[in-house]
């Protein structure tokens, strides 16, 4: 069984930050690689960052204002939100799955084994 818990989401102004949080525990032993998504009401989900090993990916819009770590110690893995946007505004997943991620032409495939329940962030101008 693996399961994911969000947390951190809040509303906060343009500029400012926060740390999200998802808490995992797998008592499957499949779980290799890791994934934050976000999606805006009407819109199709995106993905943010990934990591596997000592490898990380970010979605173009994020790059350089989001960074994704793992604490092995807590069973955790965080994702830091800096210079927050109006367009950042969204529904935050945490995911996991059994293989490295999948990232075709720079985009992250949402196809993973594992998913949370969301966290809401909310950036206003």
């Amino acid at each position: 069984q693996v399961q994911l818990v969000e947390s951190g989401g809040e509303s906060v102004q343009a500029g400012g930050s926060l740390r999200l949080s998802c808490a995992i525990s797998d008592s499957t032993g499949v779980t290799v690689s890791w994934a934050w998504f976000r999606q805006a009401p009407g819109k199709q989900r995106e993905g943010v960052a990934a990591i596997y090993g000592g490898s990380t990916y970010y979605a173009a819009s994020v790059k350089g204002r989001f960074t994704l770590s793992q604490d092995s110690a807590k069973h955790t893995v965080n994702l830091q939100m800096n210079s927050l946007k109006p367009e950042d505004t969204a529904t935050y997943y945490c995911a996991a799955d059994s293989r490295p991620p999948l990232v075709e032409r720079g985009v992250l495939r949402d196809a993973l084994l594992s998913w949370g329940q969301g966290t809401q962030v909310t950036v206003s101008s």
